[in-house]
C-alpha cells in the first residue's frame, strides 16, 4: 500500500503500527508514532487521517472502546462491536 500522496503514506503506516499491536492502539500514541516514523508529515494532516480510520476502512479497523483503534482482523469472535 505504498502511495506517493502523504495521506497514503499515512495510512500506511497507520496500517504498519496497528499490525504491530493487536491489542490496538490508542490515539495518542497512534498518532504520536506516525509523526515520529516521518518527520515530514503535518501534524494535522496526521490527526485528520488517525480520526477518519474507522469511516474510511470500516472493513479494516475498528474502535473497541473510546479512542482506541484496533484491526477488524483481532476482533474477538462474537463480538458485538460496530
Amino acid at each position: 500500500m505504498q502511495s506517493p500522496k502523504v495521506t497514503g503514506r499515512i495510512y500506511a503506516k497507520a496500517f504498519e503500527l496497528l499490525e504491530q499491536h493487536p491489542e490496538g492502539l490508542r490515539f495518542s500514541e497512534l498518532r504520536a508514532a506516525i509523526e515520529a516514523s516521518d518527520r515530514s508529515f503535518h501534524p494535522k494532516t496526521v490527526n485528520g487521517c488517525v480520526w477518519k480510520l474507522p469511516q474510511k476502512f470500516p472493513d479494516r479497523v475498528y474502535k473497541p472502546s473510546r479512542g482506541l483503534f484496533r484491526l477488524v482482523k483481532y476482533k474477538p469472535s462474537g463480538a458485538d462491536v460496530p
